[in-house]
């Protein structure tokens, strides 16, 4: 068999299978889908497409898997996960690549997913001795305490934004509480969690990690699957809901990282130059507005309204286009055609309800880009609240900007759309910081900041962009079940 194509050395082969029970197992339905390249529109290979029977049958090595981690002493497991760890540095820069070449995203992006992913790794693995119980005093002749046990097999759902980094970050907290993991990598962008596979082999007992690509249907069979005692998502908010509705058979609990729709407020005594590119770098331009957390509304106040909008156009000019694997790239391309055709279709809406074109607006075609998916970096002003772009998760470059005057009414609308996952907040003023950060309704807020995730600090959303917190001790905790024992010491 041949390699897949590819601008990186790669093992994997074509067509890739799928991973569970420790080996490589073709599809018992033998279906394949091909996998592209959305910055070339080329075609890179076939992977297999997981069906119901392989659920099934990777759920099963899941719990052959589970019953033999879950009795690795934890600092064993934190040594293991730490080696999984120094692997994905070693090997950063071609699953950086990889990604590049999958899902889009610019080949210098990737490169730092790679190092996040092996800086959670880390993390987790430092907070296996953590997992504590408690003791509730019961007075004499008895102790009542609690004890932290891992929950089995967990399902995790990734998004196709950041393939590897959420492949390889995802399984940490999970497998360092002793569950099994099955990862469902994104339909879109399969292939770097294939290749982790491959690199970690040998490393765990056999069925404790596992890859299924696949659709829909492989997803939902996990989401209902008895077996499996606990499903993640990070995805859309109709996603999210399907998840929700097929875990509820079983009563397994969720935890969903969804979409945003996230609000940055500019304050009038803020620098309109820092809030420019703020505005700019909360876009997250570089993986063209694909990122649940993007700030993708921008209310700025009308005494720097016009300021702002002046040096937008200079704060953006560093994002251009261009081939996702190359080097020099600082933006890469939309994940899908119909990724694409649906932000097409978004920027078309806003220039037909009256918004102005800051900057972009329009596909990128040129020269060696005419095949794939690219979208210049787009900003709207003069959005209105009623207009698509100030209501709906686009996932794409495409930001709105509201001019406001009355603090109330800006923070009612800020607060009037169902998702609440992040806020920035420009200001020179503490009191103002506080009470602003108080009042708008979203699970991670940055004040002067904007973008940025840090380790241990807890991220997710509240309304509809999702249930749970990651990226901190709680998530840790999150795969784990609470056991009481009471113990009567003066016998029967």
């Amino acid at each position: 068999m041949e390699n897949l194509k590819l601008d990186a050395k790669l093992s994997l082969q074509e067509p890739a299978h799928l991973y569970y029970g420790g080996a490589w197992v073709p599809p018992l339905e033998g279906k394949y889908e091909d996998t592209f390249n959305p910055g070339t529109g080329e075609r890179i290979g076939s992977v297999a497409t997981a069906s119901r029977a392989d659920v099934d049958a990777a759920v099963a090595a899941a719990k052959e898997g589970f019953e033999v981690w879950r009795d690795v002493v934890p600092l064993e497991r934190a040594r293991i996960l730490k080696e999984i760890a120094n692997l994905l540095r070693k090997h950063g820069d071609e699953l950086a690549m990889m990604d590049a070449a999958n899902c889009g995203n610019p080949y210098t992006e990737m490169r730092g997913d790679a190092a996040i992913a092996a800086a959670q790794m880390e993390f987790f693995a430092g907070l296996v001795t953590e997992m504590k119980g408690d003791t509730i005093p019961m007075g004499p002749e008895r102790i009542n305490m609690t004890l932290r046990q891992p929950m089995g097999v967990v399902a995790r759902i990734l998004a196709f934004n950041h393939p590897f980094m959420f492949c390889g970050g995802k399984m940490a907290a999970p497998l360092a509480a002793g569950n099994a993991v099955i990862i469902k990598p994104p339909v879109q962008a399969p292939l770097s969690s294939l290749r982790l596979a491959e690199l970690i082999d040998g490393l765990l007992p056999k069925g404790t990690f596992n890859v299924l690509p696949g659709g829909v249907e492989a997803g939902a069979g996990l989401a209902e699957h008895p077996d499996v005692a606990k499903v993640t998502l990070i995805g859309s908010v109709p996603a999210g809901r399907a998840v929700m509705r097929s875990a509820s058979d079983t009563v397994k609990p969720v935890l969903l990282e969804l979409g945003g729709k996230n609000a940055l407020i500019a304050y009038p005594d803020s620098d309109p130059k820092k809030i420019a590119d703020a505005i700019v770098g909360g876009m997250n331009f570089g993986w063209c507005g694909q990122s649940c957390g993007s700030t993708s509304r921008a209310f700025l106040h009308v005494d720097i309204h016009d300021a702002v909008i002046s040096h937008l156009k200079a704060a953006v000019e560093r994002y251009k286009p261009g081939i996702p694997t190359e080097p020099e790239t600082t933006m890469g391309a939309i994940v899908s055609r119909t990724q694409f055709d649906r932000i097409m279709d978004f920027i078309e809406s806003a220039m037909s309800e009256g918004a102005r074109a800051v900057t972009g607006g329009h596909a990128v075609t040129e020269g060696a880009l005419a095949q794939g998916s690219f979208i210049a970096p787009t900003i709207f002003a003069d959005v209105t609240p009623q207009m698509r772009i100030a209501r709906e998760e686009i996932f794409g470059p495409v930001l709105a900007v509201r001019k406001w005057s009355d603090e109330d009414s800006m923070l009612n609308e800020v607060n009037a759309l169902e998702l609440g996952l992040t806020c920035a907040i420009w200001t020179r003023d503490l009191v103002t910081a506080h009470r602003t950060s108080a009042r708008v309704e979203a699970g991670f807020v940055w004040v002067n900041e904007v973008g940025r995730h840090f380790l241990g600090a807890p991220f997710g959303g509240v309304k509809q962009s999702g249930i749970g917190r990651e990226e901190g001790i709680g998530e840790l905790i999150s795969f784990t079940h609470e056991k009481n024992v009471h113990i009567n010491l003066s016998g029967q």
